[in-house]
């Protein structure tokens, strides 16, 4: 049975290396994200999108992805004051794309609500095909549980859109940390919105960085716990697993795989093309087993077989997204 992985990014085609080390780093990127290397340094924006769409077909493990983009930081008068080079992908860039493949794009809209036509864009880009809805609200500045904000979740419940939302620690952008934590699902929630809570809100420091490479239960964010007692007790929340194969989050997944009580709100999910090696993961599984996993070439089939050994073939975590999408895997 293939899964839908819940949590994949469409990179700007504002994207360049403009230095030899960026373009040497961005080589081993794209060698070890199954990408091209010569293509991803001449042209990234097209070799990773003829790419990420080759790797999801290639797929043994894969049927469809859930695809968004970034929108733009605003001002609260609703004027871009800046957009990310690597991760600001317009809603047009990824409906251009989307309607290339629809068959293995499930595409997500990213409206900052600072936009003064936040709602009207919504309605428009849900006409276009969209199903649901992603928050950077970090990187925005935005604090959910303002009541400036009430409309647009609103919108989304009544639309019956699913909401992911990033909680946890942010490495690739400028990131407010107030914007971070779990507190950014209360008006969500309260108001009816589905809602996926991003990277299980795991959160690192880097003067404590030993802490996120631990195993211990001491040592995993609070908001962790909170999130496992808010899935046990709201209907309309769900929880992704994107990024928990990364080195500095991989810790939690013994824990994580134990909370069967818990696992019928999980959700199959990456974070592509965020990378991440097994060899150099603190999960528990010996290095044999790692070493195999990582010759996997395929970064969406290694990461499955990864998740294997904590939840099992025929664990809901594969399956829960018909819960919000009604799709039923192939």
């Amino acid at each position: 049975m293939q899964t839908i992985d819940f949590h994949v990014h469409l990179l700007s085609p504002e994207m360049h290396f403009a230095r030899l080390p960026m373009r040497l780093a961005a080589r081993l990127f794209a060698r070890w994200q199954g990408l091209d290397p010569d293509g991803f340094v001449a042209d990234p924006y097209h070799a990773y999108t003829t790419g990420l769409v080759r790797l999801v077909r290639e797929s043994a493990s894969l049927e469809k992805i859930v695809l968004f983009g970034v929108d733009a930081r605003l001002d609260r008068q609703g004027r871009v004051v800046h957009r990310d080079a690597r991760v600001c992908a317009t809603n047009e860039d990824l409906l251009a794309l989307y309607r290339q493949h629809p068959d293995i794009i499930i595409p997500f809209f990213s409206v900052n609500p600072l936009r003064p036509d936040a709602l009207e864009r919504i309605d428009r880009y849900v006409e276009l095909g969209f199903k649901g809805a992603k928050f950077l609200q970090n990187y925005w500045g935005v604090d959910t549980r303002e009541e400036r904000y009430l409309a647009y979740f609103e919108k989304l419940r009544d639309l019956g859109l699913p909401l992911i939302v990033h909680l946890g620690s942010e490495g690739c952008v400028k990131s407010v940390r107030a914007c971070e934590g779990i507190a950014m699902l209360e008006q969500p929630l309260a108001v009816g919105v589905t809602v996926v809570a991003a990277h299980m809100a795991l959160s690192y420091r880097p003067l404590t960085i030993w802490r996120a490479l631990s195993r211990k239960e001491k040592n995993f964010s609070p908001d962790y716990f909170r999130l496992l007692e808010l899935l046990a007790d709201h209907g309309n929340l769900f929880a992704d697993l994107s990024s928990l194969l990364t080195p500095v989050r991989a810790g939690v997944l013994a824990h994580l795989a134990g909370q069967e009580q818990v696992h019928h709100r999980l959700l199959f999910a990456t974070d592509y093309p965020v990378p991440f090696s097994m060899v150099f993961s603190p999960c528990g599984l010996g290095l044999a087993t790692r070493f195999r996993l990582d010759r996997i070439a395929n970064p969406f089939d290694r990461a499955v077989s990864s998740l294997h050994h904590f939840f099992p073939p025929g664990s809901p975590v594969y399956t829960n997204h018909r819960l919000l999408l009604g799709t039923t895997p192939s």
